[in-house]
């Protein structure tokens, strides 16, 4: 893993130090974050399955009664009843945070009315179709706030886990790859350091200052006739 590109000082070294804890914070917020998003995620997405399983029953069936009402009223008839609705359902936008990530709250208020035709020209396929196509325009303000929220949590969790495993495999190594080799390269700085001033220390200390000694230490004995013989040399021949 390559390092950063900074000179080896004991001021970058405590800079990298800083940063490198300030990252290894990031990553454990940040891995956090993932396992409550990852979380969240799975249950709206479960809950959003089952309800568009629903929805889509629901509108199978309305389908099916709409059919049978067109084949026993006419299609002229149906598009004339059809005209009779003119209210729907209101609709309210709220947001709800998880996680720093905007989920929208759908708030569904009032519908069409039961029966906006006339009993006399519809047929009771008729009424069963519009219970039918109520029942699915009920649900699907929910539908929608959980499509959406599953969405937003899904996109929201891929930027997660790619900034999880940058700081992982990216940042914190190279962090820690430049922190070792600072403190390595002040190491063998000051042992240098150290030994420098060894030498320099032996260099400028003081010679040990000794008495002389002399060249012959031998003592001198038998003193005779105003001669003087060295103990161990052999006589001299013009001795008296």
């Amino acid at each position: 893993m390559p390092r950063i590109n900074v000179p080896p000082t004991r001021s970058n070294l405590l800079r990298m130090k800083q940063e490198l804890r300030f990252v290894r914070e990031g990553y454990v917020i940040l891995d956090r974050k993932r396992e409550v998003l990852t979380t969240e995620l799975i249950q709206l997405a479960h809950e959003a399955e089952g309800l568009q399983e629903q929805i889509w029953k629901l509108l199978a069936e309305a389908y099916r009664a709409l059919e049978q009402a067109k084949l026993t009223m006419g299609q002229e008839h149906l598009e004339w009843a059809a005209l009779a609705v003119n209210k729907t359902v209101d609709v309210q936008l709220k947001v709800r945070g998880v996680m720093g990530v905007a989920i929208p709250m759908v708030e569904a208020h009032g519908g069409p009315v039961e029966m906006p035709y006339s009993l006399g020209d519809t047929t009771a396929a008729m009424d069963e179709a519009s219970a039918a196509f109520r029942s699915v325009l009920s649900r699907i303000p929910e539908l929608s706030e959980l499509e959406t929220a599953v969405w937003r949590l899904a996109g929201e969790l891929r930027k997660t886990r790619r900034r999880v495993n940058a700081l992982q495999h990216i940042f914190i190594p190279q962090y820690e790859e430049t922190v070792a080799f600072i403190t390595s390269s002040l190491e063998e700085r000051e042992r240098e350091e150290i030994f420098r001033l060894k030498m320099l220390k032996n260099k400028t200390a003081k010679p040990k200052v000794e008495p002389p000694t002399p060249e012959y230490d031998r003592p001198y004995h038998n003193i005779t006739d105003g001669q003087m013989v060295v103990e161990g040399e052999p006589e001299s021949d013009n001795q008296v």
